[in-house]
């Protein structure tokens, strides 16, 4: 089935969110993938890659294994899905306190990416951080009932 996806801003994402949830109904999933904005001068996620520290690397971040991962799952899924990219912002946006989708009531998020499943009005499933890569758990929030 195809994958319908959507991008957002923190500045349009009341009009994009808006229209998403009223298209909501008509998917058979509907999933809000919180993501970190590309730097301008690279093209890449600010979310940090592999850094080499001495000569060890630390392992690669949530932000860049999470994303193929979740993409590629929702491009093989067989339900009709609808993805909303919201992207958060630079460093310094997302590292306010006071940032829109930490405090809101509704997504309360502590890290990117997060992969939510919006159904029925609310967050019903979520994929934080720290395990947005893991397959399986991509699997079972596609097929949450």
């Amino acid at each position: 089935m195809p994958l319908n996806m959507v991008d957002a801003t923190i500045s349009n994402f009341d009009q994009v969110f808006e229209k998403f949830r009223s298209e909501a109904p008509k998917n058979q999933v509907n999933l809000i993938l919180f993501l970190a904005d590309k730097d301008p001068s690279t093209s890449l996620s600010w979310c940090p890659g592999e850094e080499p520290i001495g000569h060890a690397v630390i392992e690669a971040s949530y932000c860049v294994r999470a994303e193929p991962v979740i993409y590629r799952k929702l491009e093989a899924s067989s339900s009709d899905v609808a993805l909303l990219r919201a992207f958060v912002g630079d460093r310094p946006t997302w590292r306010n306190p006071q940032h829109p989708w930490r405090i809101d009531s509704r997504f309360k998020l502590k890290g990117v990416p997060t992969l939510v499943r919006w159904e029925n009005e609310a967050v019903n499933g979520r994929l934080e951080d720290h395990e947005a890569h893991i397959e399986h758990k991509i699997d079972a929030l596609i097929v949450a009932k």
